[in-house]
């Protein structure tokens, strides 16, 4: 546990050796400069950030062994997926494009937990 500075106690986990040992997800995440370019012409926009949305991918049963940390109290283990996992932005990448696969480059963008609605006339 560390503290931060605004009372609150965070949970920090070392997954190094972990990361070391996962291969990278070579998933290509969307090009910047092409989601401004789509966006230029729309009047209204409104931006949404699911930054605590990571948190909310199930792990895979047989994945979640490899998060396991020890407290005082006893083992513990992940089964939703943790932030710092080397692949995590890939996986929910992969689940945005997915879910929103109709919408993505007419009516939203998404970039990793960032998303953006659009639409070309004010309403």
């Amino acid at each position: 546990m560390v503290w931060k500075g605004s009372e609150a106690w965070r949970m920090c986990i070392d997954y190094t050796d972990l990361n070391k040992a996962c291969p990278k997800d070579s998933f290509s995440l969307p090009r910047i400069d092409l989601l401004v370019d789509t966006t230029s012409r729309h009047q209204m926009l409104s931006l949404m950030d699911a930054y605590s949305s990571y948190n909310q991918i199930k792990m895979n049963l047989t994945d979640e062994e490899a998060t396991s940390f020890q407290t005082d109290r006893g083992s513990y283990f992940y089964q939703v997926m943790p932030f710092r996992l080397k692949n995590v932005g890939a996986t929910y990448q992969h689940l945005m494009n997915k879910d929103f696969k109709t919408l993505i480059g007419h009516t939203i963008e998404v970039f990793v937990d960032d998303m953006l609605v659009k639409s070309l006339k004010k309403s």
